[in-house]
């Protein structure tokens, strides 16, 4: 067989051909995805010389579709607030305060009336710590079943996630990068072979009509198109369709099971774990209310514990100061409830039991609700993406004009 083609130079020119569109269509899809996300913050000189990804551009908004597509149909605050369980929220509390009882009472009876509390005998102080034992749980257990009654009005989920995600640009990445992997790595696979089929259009046009503007403008419908294609191949057809003996779905929608467990774990394990939630309620738009409900549920331990010594007590402090002994303890509750639902474990096991009933429920959804997971990601400023593609491939096809046919 004669191989002296294979040295024929314009055989080696016309194979790049189809070889630089694979290589455009693979590049172009690869740095689609690197500006989507990356850098986290603006790099240049605004408001035109630079960039910044599209999803940390956008964190807010995209927070709020999180949020709106979603998490809030996964569930209602109130029915987040119960599978949390708050017989277990406030075991927790109660479990992390009783071993400490004489600590908390030492430091507050010190620091309001140092005279009077070290000159306590000591029988009567130990009564005093027995009193907050017995009754600390039940007035937890009162403040407890009180905030969940309440719970809509003291949680505002969306400001919460939405704080939660613009503060931590990585996490809001993050959810679409993981729950897309799979998609992410299509993208840009399909690129190659996209490119090459196109590219093989584009040789096989070169060899019949060798214009100088073929090789740019076929470059450019190389970067653009293996973008669109590939996007829609990932959500088209948005339902289940028959073609012959194949059923074929969009990439990202066959995989729902797998993207709901991905997604409910990092939203239970990183988001609304039950620090983040305490947190959003004292700190949040409607924390007063909240810290006025827990010193409300606090202050009558103050009379029982102080039954024990209440003439003592009276005349010692005077009715001011015994006011501010009760705001004193208000105070301690709420630094107590800021840092009592900090252990990692307990956000661990409460967060396995909520991700669990999320998943369920996303894994029901419909197709069109499901989609809205990640189709924002790309639909933010996509046309922009798409047109770097086409720009690039261009530019590829011009240097393929000058440098490769002369």
């Amino acid at each position: 067989m004669d191989w002296q083609w294979l040295q024929n130079p314009e055989f080696w020119k016309y194979l790049s051909i189809p070889l630089v569109a694979a290589l455009i269509g693979w590049s172009t899809n690869w740095l689609a995805i690197k500006l989507t996300f990356y850098p986290l913050e603006f790099i240049g000189f605004r408001p035109f010389f630079g960039w910044q990804g599209i999803i940390p551009s956008k964190a807010g908004k995209m927070a709020v579709i999180s949020v709106d597509s979603t998490i809030s149909k996964l569930g209602a605050v109130d029915e987040l607030f119960d599978q949390i369980d708050p017989q277990a929220l406030a075991g927790h509390i109660v479990a992390g305060i009783l071993p400490r009882v004489e600590e908390y009472v030492d430091e507050i009876m010190l620091s309001e009336h140092r005279t009077l509390w070290e000159n306590l005998p000591q029988a009567v102080k130990n009564k005093v710590y027995e009193r907050v034992r017995k009754n600390a749980p039940r007035l937890i257990d009162n403040l407890v079943s009180d905030i969940g009654r309440q719970i809509e009005e003291l949680l505002d989920l969306k400001h919460m996630v939405t704080e939660r995600l613009v503060a931590d640009k990585e996490l809001l990445n993050r959810i679409f990068l993981e729950c897309g992997a799979a998609e992410f790595r299509f993208l840009i696979h399909s690129g190659l072979w996209l490119g090459f089929g196109f590219g093989v259009l584009q040789m096989a046009l070169w060899f019949f009509y060798s214009v100088n503007w073929v090789l740019p403008v076929c470059g450019f419908l190389v970067g653009w198109a293996t973008n669109w294609i590939a996007l829609n191949l990932i959500f088209r057809p948005l339902n289940p369709a028959k073609v012959g003996p194949v059923t074929i779905q969009g990439l990202f929608l066959k995989r729902q099971p797998q993207v709901a467990a991905t997604f409910c774990r990092i939203v239970t394990h990183d988001i609304l774990t039950v620090g983040n939630i305490v947190n959003a309620m004292l700190n949040g738009p409607n924390g007063a209310r909240t810290r006025a409900l827990v010193k409300k549920h606090v202050k009558p331990l103050v009379d029982v514990t102080t039954g024990v010594a209440k003439p003592i007590t009276q005349i010692a402090f005077g009715p001011t100061a015994f006011a501010e002994l009760k705001k004193k303890v208000g105070e301690k509750a709420l630094e107590i409830s800021k840092t009592a639902f900090k252990d990692p474990l307990f956000n661990e096991e409460r967060a396995i039991v909520v991700e669990n009933i999320m998943r369920t429920r996303m894994e029901a959804l419909s197709p069109e609700e499901f989609q809205d997971l990640l189709r924002p990601c790309f639909q933010e400023d996509e046309i922009k993406l798409i047109a770097i593609g086409g720009v690039l491939g261009a530019l590829a096809g011009l240097a393929q004009v000058f440098f490769v046919f002369n």
